[in-house]
């Protein structure tokens, strides 16, 4: 296992390393070129009951979503493609497993090797990973990683020095990253709480140091960050544009519904905001747009898509794929409307062309929890009002009126 290393632990970090091997092969599709796929090739994103907790976790489940290889345009692309292996540092929720099994075959069919390693399995599975990857780890000569805030690859990273190192999208995390490297300040998520370091964190803190200096361009190193993000490149480091043109070119153009869909988020579930005021807003979102379908987030609790199915009379979706996949394959609303994500960044870029309308709904001050991290707002802020010229934004009337949405 040598050349190029990518370690991933989301279903989207996957998505974007094979965005970035895409942009590799320089076989992207010319613009108006056919599309591999016909439209609606792998039809609609499964609807399961709001109670369900678990995606299924068997390679057995991926057969109906393999990316087509029909034509010699595709099929050239993948000869093309940098010899690569892809890492999955396996996470333990389910949904994220199932949806990593999936897109760990789309590698597979674009020719890649991957390497499935169990490596939250237990007692022993963290000196067993250490152990299995440390060697090709030392000989790789580029390594991706999609989230430099873990703490599992920043463990890795202590192993090894390569010449290569590139990040790309684990969500809007990437904005943080690259201002946090770019002052050289210490590295730490946009919602954890309070300032100070916890117990595990303290003992943590020697390896992070040495990560982010790790995460550094110096004379022997290069770094590139990957991403379709608005981020102010860091002095010494490359900023690469994520067009998502992998994914147009292999999916889609979709069908289009009439109303609207809506985007889940875990803001809720990571104590950001609160319960009962994101519950009146999805219901009031639903009202005013028309809208049919709730598109979970794979860490939203089943009790929460419970609630709102009942509330609202939504449908709720539990995706099989990253949400740009299932959009791009359809069928998809002509209006997408999501609260501040990497989504309100990525969608109009996978549907580019395709007449969707995507909006983003943005947090007002009063929806946040008192606990919520004091950073918060301004992030969420910045992430809604970056998003691309072509979105719309969504804002709340007034803070005595009940959640109201209007176009701002």
């Amino acid at each position: 296992m040598t050349g190029q290393l990518a370690f991933v632990e989301s279903p989207v970090q996957l998505l974007n390393v094979l965005e970035w091997a895409h942009t590799q092969t320089g076989r992207a599709a010319a613009p108006g070129a056919p599309s591999a796929a016909p439209a609606g090739a792998h039809g609609p994103a499964d609807a399961v009951p709001a109670a369900a907790t678990a995606a299924p976790d068997s390679a057995d489940a991926v057969a109906s979503v393999r990316a087509p290889r029909s034509t010699d345009a595709t099929q050239g692309a993948a000869q093309a493609a940098p010899a690569l292996t892809v890492v999955v540092l396996s996470p333990t929720d389910p949904m994220s497993r199932g949806q990593l099994r999936r897109m760990a075959q789309l590698a597979r069919d674009e020719g890649f090797t991957v390497r499935w390693q169990e490596a939250r399995g237990g007692r022993g599975s963290l000196v067993r990973t250490l152990r299995e990857l440390a060697r090709p780890l030392r000989s790789a000569e580029r390594v991706i990683i999609g989230d430099p805030f873990s703490r599992y690859v920043q463990l890795l990273l202590t192993l090894f020095g390569p010449r290569h190192l590139t990040v790309v999208d684990d969500g809007t995390a990437t904005m943080e990253f690259a201002a946090q490297i770019g002052r050289g300040e210490r590295l730490v998520r946009w919602h954890r709480k309070g300032s100070g370091l916890d117990p595990r964190e303290l003992v943590l803190a020697p390896v992070t140091s040495f990560a982010k200096r790790r995460l550094a361009p110096n004379r022997g190193r290069t770094v590139e960050i990957f991403t379709s993000l608005p981020v102010e490149a860091p002095e010494g480091i490359t900023v690469t544009e994520n067009s998502y043109a992998w994914t147009r070119t292999r999916f889609g153009p979709p069908r289009l519904t009439g109303g609207a869909d809506l985007v889940g988020t875990s803001l809720v579930e990571t104590g950001v905001v609160d319960a009962d005021h994101y519950d009146r807003v999805v219901a009031e979102l639903a009202r005013t747009h028309g809208a049919t379908r709730y598109f979970a987030h794979r860490r939203e609790s089943a009790e929460k898509l419970h609630r709102i199915a009942v509330e609202t009379g939504l449908q709720v979706v539990r995706p099989e794929l990253p949400l740009e996949l299932i959009a791009r394959r359809g069928p998809i609303g002509r209006t997408v409307v999501s609260f501040p994500s990497t989504v309100v960044h990525t969608l109009p870029l996978a549907l580019a062309g395709t007449g969707v309308k995507v909006a983003v709904c943005e947090i007002a001050p009063e929806w946040l929890r008192a606990t919520a991290s004091p950073r918060a707002q301004g992030f969420l802020s910045g992430v809604a009002g970056t998003a691309a010229h072509e979105v719309d934004r969504l804002t709340s009337r007034t803070a005595t009126q009940t959640d109201r949405l209007e176009f701002g």
